[in-house]
């Protein structure tokens, strides 16, 4: 079987922590590096979380920190969802593997020229990383296969009326990497707020009774708490996994191309993924809309790839 090599740039990040859980797990991809991005909460906490929750699973693979700041605008953060250190919940233990002495973009940059086929990139953050790497190393295009990127919406947004919360966080880096000509796939909130975990589910994860299984349902029970109380749902929407799961499992998931456009400028819609539905634009349809997830087989690859840590 052929891997798919990837690069995860993230923000832990309760579900970022599952989507690097999942990564690591699936046969089908080779994570080559992980690099960390300032969002869910500061760039201090993103990037201990990160190696923290590598250490706990027991994977050893190339670490750098990234920008600390967006492009333009100052941090927004986000710890009424994800807790003060970013990972409320369960308790693991601190990290005792260290970043690369290098930037997260110069880590990338190296993984992608050294590489003998093309990287895909899996950013589970705000976009920054990925705008720094193409204005600072142009060159890395031409050896990238796609970007599976966690962001934005087809139909409104989770932090604004208009915007999803990573591409709100830096909408700047957002329009650049939208903008690259490279294929991307968007799993954004129109798939993503479909991905639920109820708190049934939850169970099947911790019944599983490993130290990861446990670790994955105690992120859950924070989170479904946080949506329960927050946006009145029931179980919680796993939007991280999303990116990762349409490279191992395309097949659930529904989707359209499209010419997707990023909204700096405006009053209310800062942010935006401006979606063409109506091809008027004349633009090139330069991202793969998800638009929709079967849930369950979704969940059942969640708990499969969980099962895999012993």
């Amino acid at each position: 079987m052929r891997q798919i090599p990837v690069i995860m740039d993230c923000d832990p990040g309760h579900d970022d922590a599952i989507a690097l859980i999942m990564a690591f797990a699936s046969e089908k991809l080779d994570v080559r590096a992980v690099t960390t991005s300032a969002g869910n909460q500061t760039p201090e906490k993103t990037l201990n979380n990160a190696l923290r929750i590598l250490d706990y699973i027991g994977v050893d693979v190339p670490v750098a920190q990234g920008a600390k700041r967006p492009l333009l605008r100052e941090l927004e953060v986000a710890p009424e969802v994800h807790g003060e250190s970013g990972l409320e919940g369960p308790e693991i233990p601190d990290a005792v593997s260290k970043p690369v002495d290098m930037t997260a973009i110069d880590l990338m940059r190296k993984v992608i020229m050294e590489s003998d086929e093309k990287i895909t990139l899996i950013p589970t953050g705000p976009l920054t990383n990925i705008a720094m790497l193409f204005l600072a190393y142009p060159e890395v295009k031409e050896k990238i296969e796609q970007i599976s990127l966690m962001g934005g919406a087809a139909y409104g947004g989770n932090w604004t009326p208009a915007a999803e919360f990573n591409i709100l966080v830096d909408p700047e880096a957002a329009k650049i990497v939208y903008d690259s000509g490279l294929p991307i796939i968007m799993a954004g909130l129109d798939a993503t707020h479909k991905a639920i975990i109820q708190k049934e589910e939850v169970e099947e994860l911790r019944s599983l009774n490993t130290k990861v299984g446990i670790f994955v349902a105690e992120l859950l029970d924070f989170f479904v708490k946080f949506h329960d109380e927050v946006w009145n749902m029931e179980g919680s929407p796993l939007h991280d996994p999303c990116a990762v799961a349409y490279l191992i499992a395309p097949e659930i998931f529904q989707w359209e191309q499209y010419a997707v456009s990023i909204e700096t400028q405006g009053e209310f819609t800062t942010g935006m993924t401006v979606v063409d539905f109506n091809r008027q634009t004349g633009r090139d349809e330069n991202v793969k809309v998800l638009l929709d997830v079967e849930r369950r087989k979704f969940v059942d690859l969640v708990v499969e790839l969980v099962s895999k840590y012993k």
